[in-house]
C-alpha cells in the first residue's frame, strides 16, 4: 500500500465512520496490518505519539511507513534519559521526530503559577505542559498513533485498536492494545528496538522526572506515577 500521497484533510463527519468500521475490521489484526490501514489512509497526516519509555511502536511504523513522524511532548521536566533515547530515535530509525513544546518554559509557568505546579496541581501542570501542546500539535494530523495497551491499567483496558477520539476530533490508532508485556519485550529482542536505559533501572512507566519514582517490588507498573496523589493519566488518552 502506497504512502507517498499526501492525504487531503477530512472532515470529523468523515472520520469517525472510518475509525468507527476500522474498529471493528482491525480488531484482531497484527500491529503491522492496522499500521499500514492508517499510512494508507492518512498518508503524510497521520503520525505516531512517543514518550520515547521505548521505541517500538515508532519502529513498528517506520516498516510500512518509512520516515513517518514521530512527535515527542518536550514537557521541559524530563529524565535527560528520556531526551537521550529521543535523540537517538532519530539518529538511527527511518523516521522524522517532531519535539512539541509547551507555551511557557518552565521558568515562565513558574512566574505566572508559582514554583512546582506538578505538586500543588498536577492536572493543571499536566494540561499545560502536554494535553496544550499535543492538541496544538495534532492539528494537522487526521490520525495518530499510541502505545497504549489495555493490560497496562484498569483504566486502559478497554482502549480500542481503532478508534474515535472525541476530545480531539480525530482517528486515535492503538496497533499493540491486545499486545502483553511479554509481547513487547519479544518485539525489542527480536528488533533490536531502543529503549529508555530507564526501564531497566526500576522505572516500568517512565514520565515527567518530579511525577516518576521506582516501583516497588509486587506494584502495579504504573504505580510510580503520581505516586503521592489520585492522579492515574496525564490527560492525554482521557
Amino acid at each position: 500500500m502506497s504512502t507517498a500521497h499526501i492525504a487531503e484533510h477530512r472532515s470529523p463527519d468523515e472520520l469517525r465512520p472510518l475509525a468507527e468500521e476500522a474498529g471493528r475490521e482491525l480488531e484482531e489484526a497484527d500491529a503491522l496490518e492496522v499500521l499500514r490501514w492508517a499510512a494508507g489512509t492518512f498518508g503524510h497526516r497521520f503520525c505516531v505519539t512517543s514518550s520515547m519509555e521505548d521505541a517500538v511502536v515508532a519502529h513498528l511504523a517506520s516498516r510500512v511507513f518509512p520516515g513517518v513522524r514521530v512527535v515527542f511532548l518536550d514537557t521541559g521536566y524530563h529524565f535527560p534519559e528520556t531526551i537521550g533515547t529521543r535523540d537517538a530515535v532519530q539518529a538511527v530509525m527511518n523516521v522524522d521526530v517532531v519535539t512539541l513544546t509547551p507555551r511557557r518554559t518552565v521558568a515562565e509557568q513558574d512566574a505566572e503559577h508559582g514554583p512546582a505546579l506538578h505538586d500543588r496541581d498536577p492536572d493543571l501542570c499536566c494540561a499545560l505542559r502536554k494535553v496544550q501542546p499535543l492538541e496544538e500539535g495534532l492539528h494537522d494530523y487526521d490520525a495518530w498513533a499510541t502505545g497504549l495497551r489495555r493490560d497496562e491499567s484498569p483504566s486502559r483496558a478497554g482502549t480500542p485498536v481503532v478508534g474515535w477520539d472525541e476530545k480531539r476530533q480525530k482517528v486515535k490508532v492503538s496497533p499493540i492494545a491486545r499486545w502483553s508485556q511479554q509481547d513487547v519485550d519479544g518485539y525489542i529482542a527480536e528488533h533490536g528496538v531502543l529503549t529508555n536505559p530507564l526501564l531497566s533501572d526500576g522505572y516500568p512507566s517512565i514520565g515527567c522526572a518530579p511525577c516518576t519514582r521506582r516501583v516497588l517490588e509486587g506494584e502495579d507498573a504504573r504505580a510510580g506515577r503520581w505516586a503521592s496523589s489520585g492522579k492515574t493519566e496525564c490527560g492525554l488518552h482521557l
